[in-house]
């Protein structure tokens, strides 16, 4: 009878693999969901730094009278939630239209000043529609967006 008592106790192999089997497919499930709600807090972040710059930015032009000719002048030394440094380049005033950032068409999408963040993977090009711009958090027709530039 102890013997028969032995047996009934714990759990069999088969069980175990069950129960490590349905932990699995749980975590498959659920870790990509949370990475992914990870990325969109860490979007909206970077969203809510550009336009507090760009407020911040716009104190300094009315104060002074022009925009700054860098992101420090205005008080901006912080990196966005990735670790990189926000970019910012004064459009008004300047000659020519050579390293803006441009919508599909081609067309610069901002005319007072330029600031966004090279996104997740620390890369960027001028065109919105090249892929290297895509995960870029930008901020266009001058502060009416902010958000991702593949949804621009």
């Amino acid at each position: 009878m102890l013997r028969a008592k032995l047996r009934c106790s714990g759990f069999s192999m088969i069980e175990v693999l069950i129960a490590l089997g349905i932990i699995g497919l749980l975590a498959a499930i659920a870790i990509p969901s949370y990475q992914e709600y990870v990325y969109k807090t860490e979007i909206n972040h970077a969203a809510q730094d550009l336009a507090s710059f760009a407020l911040a930015i716009e104190s300094y032009k009315f104060m002074g009278g022009s925009y700054p000719d860098t992101a420090s002048e205005a008080g901006i030394s912080i990196n966005d939630p990735w670790g990189n440094a926000y970019r910012f380049k004064r459009i008004e005033g300047v000659k020519g239209l050579g390293g803006l950032r441009k919508d599909k068409n081609l067309v610069p999408i901002n005319s007072d000043f330029d600031l966004y963040s090279v996104g997740r993977d620390g890369l960027t090009v001028g065109p919105l529609t090249a892929p290297k711009s895509h995960d870029d958090v930008i901020r266009a027709n001058n502060g009416g967006y902010y958000g991702l530039g593949k949804n621009y």
